[in-house]
């Protein structure tokens, strides 16, 4: 995935626990608080975010949010969320997807 300004993503896997600690970086939180939310220990924090950073190709925490975003790896405050279709039945006895997307005209 390229993105703006030329920087190349190429995610590898991202264990469980290092998207938690992608979704509390999202989040705003330190490294120290990221260790108390999960109950692990900063310096293993230090680690898990520098994998995080390798894994993702990433430069620093803002990059990192930005790459989270765009593959859709967080979700905050409903921003870059995907809403999926909701089925709807329309008389007939096949269900019908009803479009929840609001555009803006």
């Amino acid at each position: 995935m390229t993105m703006a300004g030329g920087e190349s993503h190429t995610q590898d896997s991202l264990s469980l626990r290092e998207l938690q600690v992608v979704e509390l970086v999202a989040a705003g939180l330190s490294n120290q608080q990221i260790a108390e939310q999960l109950e692990i220990s900063k310096r293993t924090v230090d680690n898990h975010i520098s994998n995080i950073l390798n894994k993702t190709k990433s430069q620093n925490r803002v990059a990192l949010v930005r790459w989270a975003l765009q593959s859709g790896k967080v979700c905050i405050n409903e921003v870059n969320c995907c809403i999926l279709p909701v089925p709807i039945n329309n008389g007939n006895s096949e269900p019908v997807l009803e479009d929840t997307s609001q555009e803006d005209d």
